[in-house]
């Protein structure tokens, strides 16, 4: 049974649950709700939540342990020598999955019959033939261990998913036959519906907290794994980037400070752009436009940050970049050969972050109290001199943490660079040359089939681990000056 299906099940018991236990708990009082503990619908969300919850973590728990059980099964009818030499085992096992979907696929549309598809005994290459076809696999052949582990796949699938499907049911049986068993006038059904309800608050609380954790963790295992196919110094320190899959990384180079070199190049032209105009445009909105002007023009300037990425790279590669060569370029003061460069993406980058700075900048002015700027204008100050002395220092804290979520905004950004600043690993001074960044060579290591125990595989996510420092060295810094400005001016 599809999940959906399942899912949808569970909740039509729920609901019946619901309805029974309300009904169940009046009875009880003899039509009076008075006399019971809680008011009826306690008691009918009691039995909805006693079915409902444990059906859907058992799913959920189950779902995610399935993949888990049977890549491990199959795995082990494979042997080692069915493995070729110019794979691994973890790609010969997506070759089974692709398999095994094809499989289903093509009995799904009807173009094989589902006693062909589990017959062991099926000819090798019929079958490879009517799968390709059918428009299943790509593949040129299918080996014969290939199709038995995908049969296997499929049988173990459809098994467990059979068990699932009895389990959940079963579990929201018992758990309405649970909830009505309790439901009397004397049980306390609010109670448990609250404790219930605080448990599940809790538990989505936490989600973030997991998942942060669970990034944090792959990052740093894949990055162990990293470091130990490829030395730290090598990578730390070196100063040429050239991966090559050939020789399973005997022949690259892997140094980041390029890539560094070329994500913070790229980030500070973009914030050079984007902290003047949205500071700028902050002040000018919070104390010198008029209402009906600040009303149009806030929300104006708030469209920048609703536009794709991919949009903003798109204006760089066909708008921006074309437009600078005319002006750098070889009919103009010639320091600028081609479209895709440091310049480029740095100023459509700067015209992204425009919001961030001024949105935010703009709140945290605003926030500074009245009483600052009457008693500035008492002692006889201008509005410029009340802005520069009073109001910027007051809300300086709030002012460095928007640049910073600007800055990290701006270093992890991908798709203006990779159309905008080119795909070059280079250390230069020249903004009008091509770059590129840590976040673009992470989306270029791990495009295409690459083997995924290989360091130039690997290093992707010693990119990423790198990023996340770096990125959480800015909100420390953040942390460190709001708090300490915050301080003198409380």
């Amino acid at each position: 049974m599809p999940i959906i299906w399942l899912v949808l099940i569970v909740l039509g018991i729920g609901a019946i649950g619901y309805v029974v236990g309300r009904q169940r708990a009046l009875a009880s009082a003899d039509g009076d709700s008075r006399h019971l503990h809680s008011l009826p619908s306690y008691y009918g969300a009691n039995v909805g939540i006693k079915v409902v919850i444990p059906a859907l973590l058992l799913m959920i728990v189950w779902l995610l342990a399935q993949p888990l059980y049977i890549n491990s099964t199959i795995s082990q009818m494979i042997p080692d020598t069915a493995i070729p030499e110019s794979s691994t085992r973890g790609l010969l096992m997506a070759e089974v999955r692709r398999t095994a979907n094809g499989l289903n696929n093509a009995v799904a549309e009807g173009t094989m019959t589902e006693e062909f598809a589990s017959n062991a005994r099926a000819d090798i290459a019929d079958m490879t033939q009517r799968l390709k076809d059918a428009g299943q696999i790509v593949t040129s052949t299918v080996t014969q261990p290939v199709l038995r582990a995908a049969q296997s796949y499929r049988v173990l699938s459809a098994s467990l998913n059979l068990y699932l499907t009895i389990a959940g049911l079963i579990v929201a049986l018992a758990g309405a036959v649970w909830g009505l068993r309790e439901t009397n006038r004397e049980f306390r059904a609010r109670n448990v519906v609250e404790m219930s309800i605080h448990a599940l608050l809790v538990a989505a609380a936490s989600i973030a907290i997991l998942t942060t954790l669970g990034i944090v963790l792959s990052l740093v295992f894949n990055t162990v794994e990293f470091f130990r196919l490829y030395p730290a110094s090598d990578f730390f320190f070196g100063t040429n980037w050239a991966p090559s899959f050939s020789g399973r990384g005997g022949s690259s180079d892997l140094g980041v400070l390029p890539l560094l070199w070329g994500t913070f190049y790229i980030s500070i032209v973009a914030l050079a752009v984007a902290v003047p105009i949205g500071l700028f445009a902050a002040i000018y909105l919070s104390e010198y436009a008029s209402p009906r002007v600040r009303s149009a023009a806030k929300p104006m300037l708030e469209v920048l940050a609703g536009i794709p990425t991919i949009v903003y790279g798109l204006f760089a590669l066909l708008t921006v970049g074309p437009l600078l060569v005319r002006v750098f370029g070889d009919d103009g003061l010639g320091i600028m050969q081609s479209g895709t460069a440091v310049m480029t993406a740095g100023l459509v980058m700067g015209i992204m972050l425009i919001p961030f700075v001024s949105s935010l900048s703009d709140d945290i002015i605003n926030a500074v109290p009245q009483s600052m700027r009457d008693g500035s204008y008492g002692l006889g100050a201008t509005k410029s001199e009340t802005i520069k002395q009073v109001i910027m220092p007051a809300a300086l804290p709030g002012i460095v943490g928007a640049i910073l979520l600007a800055a990290s905004r701006a270093i992890g950004e991908t798709m203006i660079v990779v159309l905008g600043a080119g795909a070059a690993a280079r250390l230069s001074l020249n903004p009008f040359e091509a770059m590129t960044t840590v976040t673009a060579k992470i989306v270029s290591q791990l495009t295409g089939d690459a083997d995924f125990a290989s360091p130039e595989a690997l290093v992707a996510f010693a990119l990423g681990m790198t990023l996340f420092v770096i990125t959480l060295g800015l909100n420390v810094v953040a942390l460190v000056i709001v708090r300490k400005y915050r301080e003198q001016y409380e």
